[in-house]
């Protein structure tokens, strides 16, 4: 099989400063009237950033690029990595310069911050539910408009991987794909004739019937959509390892695991971007 997307810092670090750049022009305006009015200019001050839920923590790259936007005489120094597990009371990143430099770009570095934290730590329970087996977990394209790649780095800093990042990289034809083309068959030999890059391309089914058509066509990847866990096993079996199998709809964490153990090697979970819970983490200034 071709490989699903690279993805990782590289692909980030060319778009981050443009959608930091977006948050904060979104949240300044024309000024903080507030920290502008209440901290002289010339007043330094020093915080933290102070962990108060166990979890993952993710995004730091994203608080220290946030603060060089805002002003580049803000010191930055990271203490836990991203990536890093995390428990209350630690301190991940401290943050030191002008008072209101800070308080300015507090609420954006946070709002990178504590969401994509929130992404890693749901993501890293998903993994490690799935622990023993050989089912990786698979985000999805549910993420924030304009968050995408802040929303899919999260997921591999949980220990994730990443599937297509956008209509443009990889070819997933789905049931109204398939309808509007008239068979699976077709929708296949039409994205063929047309991508003369040669991108991956997967197949959604929802039956075994068409499962075998699938196979037949020599596809890359077979999502396996809505399937029972007696269904998904008759698949993994039917396939045999000569495709990846993806299993996919309304995986919980309570789910996860006996669909692992069908065999499937890939499981997506659209919950680990479109309705993740933030880990609370705060900014807390600790004086000049």
């Amino acid at each position: 099989m071709k490989s699903l997307t690279p993805f990782g810092w590289e692909t980030v670090s060319e778009y981050l400063p443009e959608i930091i750049g977006r948050a904060l022009q979104e949240d300044i305006g024309d000024g903080d009237i507030t920290s502008e009015a209440t901290i002289p200019a010339d007043l330094r001050y020093a915080g933290v950033f102070l962990v108060k839920a166990t979890g993952v923590i993710a995004g730091l790259e994203a608080v220290r690029q946030t603060f060089a936007q805002v002003d580049e005489r803000i010191r930055f120094t990271v203490h836990i990595a991203d990536g890093s597990p995390v428990q209350p009371g630690d301190i991940v990143a401290e943050a030191e310069g002008p008072g209101r430099s800070l308080l300015t770009a507090e609420r954006v570095a946070l709002n990178f911050l504590q969401r994509m934290s929130g992404i890693a730590s749901l993501t890293r329970r998903y993994v490690d539910a799935v622990a023993g087996t050989r089912a990786r977990i698979l985000d999805t394209r549910k993420t924030v408009p304009g968050l995408r790649l802040p929303d899919k780095w999260a997921v591999t800093l949980g220990g994730g991987v990443n599937h297509r990042i956008g209509l443009y990289d990889m070819a997933l034809i789905k049931d109204n794909h398939i309808v509007a083309a008239g068979g699976i068959g077709a929708a296949v030999a039409r994205v063929r004739s047309a991508d003369h890059r040669g991108r991956p391309i997967e197949v959604e089914v929802t039956s075994l019937e068409q499962l075998r058509e699938a196979l037949a066509l020599g596809v890359d990847q077979i999502m396996l959509d809505n399937m029972s866990l007696d269904e998904m096993a008759a698949a993994v079996a039917l396939v045999d390892g000569a495709v990846p199998l993806e299993a996919s709809g309304n995986v919980s964490l309570e789910t996860v695991r006996a669909i692992a153990e069908t065999g499937v090697d890939y499981i997506s979970v659209g919950k680990l971007t479109h309705s993740v819970a933030a880990l609370d983490v705060s900014f807390d200034l600790r004086g000049a």
